[in-house]
C-alpha cells in the first residue's frame, strides 16, 4: 500500500574542494616536492617530466602554475631557504652571549645547502623578490625576538641587520659557486651582524 510519500534520491556524494584550494594544494605539492628532489640530486638537472611524476600531476600543470622551470627552480629554492633559515633559529636561544650568536649563526647560514645561486634571471626577479622579501621579514621578526628575550641589543634597525645579513650570505654564494675559491672563507658575515651584549 502506498504511503504518498515519494521515494528519497540517493544521497549526494560530498563537495569536492574548490578550485582555489585545490590549484593552492597541487602548486605547494609540486614546489614541495621539486625542493625534495633538488635536495637529493643536488646539482642535477631535472625535467619538467620528472617533477610531475615526483609531484604526481601532468608536466603541464608545472608550467601552468609557474609560468617555467626556471621560475619553479627558484620557488623551490626558497621553500627549502626558508625551511633552513627557520630551523637556524635555535641558535640563538642556545648561544652563550651575543658574540658566540654572530659566530654561530654565520657558521650555520654559510653551510645551508639551500641557498640559492641560480637566481639572477632578470625574468624571474619578481618572484625572486618577493621570496626574498618574505625571508627579510621572517628573520627581522626572528632577531627582534631574540633580542628581547636576551636582552642583546643592535646597532640598527632589525630591518636593516636582517637584509644585511642575508644580502652578505648570498653573494658569497653566489662568489663561491661561480669559482672564487675562498669567497665564503674569506668574508667576516659574523662581522656584519651588529647584535651585542647589553
Amino acid at each position: 500500500m502506498a504511503t504518498g510519500r515519494k521515494p528519497r534520491p540517493p544521497a549526494a556524494p560530498p563537495p569536492a574542494a574548490p578550485p582555489l584550494e585545490r590549484g593552492r594544494s597541487t602548486r605547494y605539492k609540486i614546489i614541495e616536492q621539486t625542493a625534495r628532489l633538488c635536495t637529493e640530486r643536488q646539482g642535477a638537472e631535472l625535467s619538467v617530466a620528472e617533477i610531475a611524476d615526483a609531484a604526481g600531476v601532468f608536466p603541464n600543470q608545472v608550467t601552468y602554475y609557474f609560468g617555467s622551470k626556471d621560475s619553479l627552480l627558484v620557488h623551490a629554492a626558497f621553500l627549502g631557504l626558508l625551511h633552513d633559515a627557520k630551523g637556524i633559529e635555535s641558535i640563538g636561544p642556545r648561544s652563550v652571549n651575543a658574540a658566540s650568536f654572530r659566530t654561530d649563526i654565520a657558521r650555520a647560514v654559510l653551510t645551508l645547502p639551500s641557498l640559492p645561486a641560480g637566481i639572477s634571471r632578470p625574468a624571474l626577479a619578481p618572484v625572486v623578490e618577493k621570496h626574498l622579501d618574505l625571508l627579510f621579514r621572517q628573520s627581522e621578526r626572528y632577531l627582534r625576538r631574540l633580542v628581547r628575550e636576551r636582552g642583546w641589543r643592535l646597532d640598527r634597525d632589525p630591518a636593516a641587520e636582517a637584509r644585511t645579513f642575508w644580502s652578505a650570505a648570498l653573494g658569497a654564494v653566489l662568489l663561491a659557486r661561480a669559482g672564487a675559491a675562498d669567497a665564503a672563507a674569506g668574508l667576516d658575515l659574523a662581522g656584519i651582524l651588529t647584535v651585542r651584549d647589553p
